[in-house]
């Protein structure tokens, strides 16, 4: 059986921003438990690339506007007839708690700032090899604590983003079900459509066919160029389908 592949582009800049918070958030979990040093790295690397998106703009006005928005699409949908209402008062509750939790939360990322470790490690990573243990003895120290210890630090230090990467995550959930994929079908290797004020495109690739899409394009419209992993051993067929949903 052949596997689809998901690829995901952003149609506006706050869906650009959210994707990338979702990317660096989901990978958090993947270093711990931290037993080596590559994941302490990776870790604290993850870190300070949050932080920095947190520093460029406000991420929770940007939130709290957007579950505003879902609820009223909510509010909407429960006028259709035949609409399961349970199920749309379920998801209202959940948005108007995360609204809540979200307000009451101290500024994105503001107690990662302050840590003290964090800090000093923020500061050296751009430096190569600069996180050696004559450069970071605090982290050298840090890394010879108790395991247990050690992942109960990370694990709180995790869960202060729980406010933003719940929220993000149910709406995100609601954007992507959103949409419906179709089949399109592409010629000479091109496709372009009305992304109709879309925030997110999504496309599905067969992944036998070893092709990737370049995507360029805003919530009016958008194109996609398909291009072969290996030029020169692939060829772009004259057509050929694939699945796309603008959500």
């Amino acid at each position: 059986m052949s596997k689809a592949v998901l690829f995901e582009h952003p149609l506006s800049e706050k869906m650009r921003t959210w994707l990338r918070i979702e990317f660096l958030i989901n990978q958090l979990d993947e270093t711990t438990p931290i037993n080596k040093t590559i994941h302490a790295l990776i870790f604290f690397r993850l870190i300070d690339e949050l932080l920095d998106i947190f520093e460029r703009g406000d991420i929770r006005t940007q939130l709290l506007k957007e579950l505003e928005r879902q609820k009223q699409k909510l509010l909407m949908w429960s006028n259709i007839p035949g609409v399961d209402i349970d199920i749309i008062d379920t998801i209202h509750s959940k948005l108007k708690t995360h609204s809540e939790q979200l307000m009451k939360s101290p500024r994105i990322g503001q107690q990662l700032r302050e840590d003290n470790l964090i800090s000093i490690v923020r500061q050296r990573l751009n430096i190569p090899g600069g996180c050696c243990s004559f450069d970071l003895p605090g982290l050298h120290i840090w890394l010879h604590f108790l395991e247990e210890i050690r992942n109960n630090q990370v694990k709180n230090w995790i869960e202060t983003l729980s406010p933003v990467h719940n929220t993000l995550s149910i709406i995100l959930d609601l954007i992507r079900k959103g949409g419906t994929f179709r089949t399109q079908t592409s010629l000479n290797g091109f496709y372009q459509d009305n992304a109709g004020g879309a925030d997110l495109l999504r496309l599905q690739l067969e992944i036998e066919n070893l092709i990737y899409p370049k995507i360029s394009g805003h919530k009016s419209r958008f194109s996609i160029h398909f291009m072969p992993l290996d030029k020169e051993n692939i060829t772009i067929p004259l057509k050929f389908n694939f699945q796309i949903a603008c959500c």
